[in-house]
């Protein structure tokens, strides 16, 4: 019996000596007839592995700062973001501390929403409040009751709140002395509610009015600041509108003046505006009532970089003369002659002359002629983009001149000038910058000069709008159905916007003749309804 058991024993250690050693000793290597590896020893075969669960519990975010987390929300759309705040309470937390912008439905309904709203997002600079035409906004409690929430708020933007007043104005800007951007759309609170809040926030840079409807009184001037930290200003469809002139005239850091659509004279205000704040940059003037005579006013903006002019029937060549023999620094320059033949070839070789940085040139129903075209062309040797459109003198001879002589140019727009094939060849040599060339409207240009173009010039991107006259009548005649004329171009003149060359596309037109005239005519019905709803509702 004790022989045996040491004999077992024996064994036993034997086999344990063995294992110890061929652990330690033994190495695979790899076998063309058996490429998969040996299983290691004491281990199980593949169809025997059991895996561990995961552990469920644990959250693998632990490890992330808050500050990382929020950056990777940063980085996520509105609708990620909210999905991502329903995770759990940590990112709930992080989400709301973390948003700066917010956009919200200004129905007078928010105004129970608040303390709940702002509570949760209490880190807001951005805010957004729009309401739609036909709803009842929110008023003054709604408005000071956010600016309360809200001490940090930067910008400021209100779209159709019609129950705000001055009184909700006066709160807003006590509450948000940060404030340095505000922008206000469709409001009927009047001159009171500006004036504080340019006297209130002394951090404001930039106010833009649209439709401002509580200017009716004379008296309703708006009362500058002391010290003014205004850099922008811009004023649109705003009736009364030189009621802003002395707030305009009281910003010396105004660097930016943008006036559309404002009712009033503004020669004698340009001038008086123009001899308190010389420091202009950019200047934008769309149809309101201007002359030489407020043109001559920017000859004292010896600063002036950027100049639009559009739909200003009463300027002509000796107010462009006067402003480019003086602004000299001018690198943009939009004019929309609107086809009034008053500006052309004096002021725009007075231009070449003169202003010889100019990198972006549109011109609108402007007819220059090969004279001003080709001096442009040679003196504006840092011409980027150019643009002419509706333009009854623009054709071969004077495309052939920029691309022979526009070698910096890379943006060219042409629309409804009288070019041809031949014109469109003379690009396929020229312009060596080229990159990108749009032409529409322009009936005497094929599609076969677009696609040889193409071919002959790598990397040129070529938008050609060819469309049939024949083709579009025959479209809106049979899809007429309100009784309109059939040419919808003309029954629509205000549907037809120019481009800016800097918005050419990179990619070529591919819709066809048929669905771009059916499109004109379904956006032609939609500019109609639209006019009709603003009528009723003024009335």
């Amino acid at each position: 019996m004790g022989q045996s058991a040491s004999v077992a024993r024996s064994i036993h250690q034997h086999h344990q000596h063995h294992h110890h050693h061929t652990q330690a000793t033994a190495f695979w290597k790899p076998n063309k007839a058996d490429p998969t590896p040996p299983d290691p020893p004491n281990s199980t075969s593949s169809r025997d592995v059991v895996f561990s669960p995961p552990d469920l519990t644990r959250d693998f975010t632990d490890g992330i700062p808050d500050e990382c987390l929020a950056l990777i929300f940063h980085s996520l759309g509105s609708g990620d973001r909210k999905r991502c705040s329903l995770v759990c309470r940590r990112w709930l937390s992080v989400e709301s501390n973390s948003r700066h912008r917010l956009s919200l439905d200004a129905r007078a309904a928010l105004l129970d929403a608040v303390p709940g709203l702002f509570s949760r997002f209490d880190s807001v600079a951005k805010l957004s409040l729009k309401c739609e035409r036909r709803s009842d906004s929110i008023g003054d409690e709604a408005l000071a009751l956010i600016s309360q929430k809200c001490p940090l708020l930067t910008r400021l933007k209100l779209r159709a709140c019609r129950q705000i007043s001055d009184v909700g104005m006066s709160v807003l800007a006590n509450n948000c002395k940060n404030l340095k951007k505000l922008s206000c759309g469709s409001s009927t609170f009047g001159a009171k509610g500006i004036s504080v809040v340019v006297s209130s926030c002394p951090l404001l840079e930039e106010l833009s009015i649209k439709r401002l409807r509580g200017l009716t009184d004379e008296s309703d001037l708006i009362v500058p600041p002391k010290s003014s930290s205004l850099k922008s200003i811009c004023l649109k469809e705003i009736f009364n509108g030189q009621f802003f002139g002395p707030l305009i005239a009281e910003s010396p850091k105004l660097k930016t003046l943008k006036l559309f659509r404002c009712s009033g004279d503004w020669d004698r205000l340009l001038e008086d505006i123009t001899w308190k704040v010389p420091g202009l940059v950019e200047v934008h003037l769309e149809k309101i009532q201007v002359s030489d005579r407020g043109l001559c006013a920017f000859t004292s903006c010896l600063e002036l970089e950027i100049f639009h002019l559009v739909k200003t029937p009463d300027c002509t060549d000796a107010g462009i003369s006067s402003v480019a023999r003086k602004c000299k620094l001018l690198r943009k320059i939009h004019i929309d002659g609107w086809k009034s033949n008053r500006i052309g070839d004096e002021g725009l070789c007075t231009v070449a002359r003169n202003c010889r940085n100019v990198q972006e040139l549109v011109l609108i129903g402007v007819n220059p002629t090969l004279l001003s075209v080709g001096l442009i062309a040679e003196n504006c040797k840092n011409l980027e983009r150019l643009a002419l459109c509706g333009s009854d003198t623009i054709g071969d001879a004077e495309i052939s001149c920029i691309a022979s002589k526009c070698v910096s140019l890379k943006k060219l727009c042409i629309k409804s000038c009288q070019i041809s094939n031949q014109g469109m060849e003379a690009l396929g040599t020229g312009c060596p910058n080229l990159v990108k060339v749009k032409v529409k409207k322009c009936r005497r240009v094929t599609i076969e000069v677009a696609d040889w173009l193409r071919s002959s010039r790598e990397g040129l991107a070529v938008n050609l709008d060819v469309e049939s006259p024949a083709l579009v009548e025959q479209v809106d005649a049979s899809t007429s159905e309100s009784g309109l004329q059939e040419n919808v171009d003309d029954q629509f003149p205000v549907m037809v916007e120019e481009n800016n060359p800097s918005d050419i596309p990179s990619r070529t037109n591919s819709m066809s003749v048929l669905s771009k005239a059916r499109l004109r005519f379904k956006s032609g019905r939609n500019f109609l309804a639209k006019t009709l709803r603003k009528l009723s509702y003024y009335n």
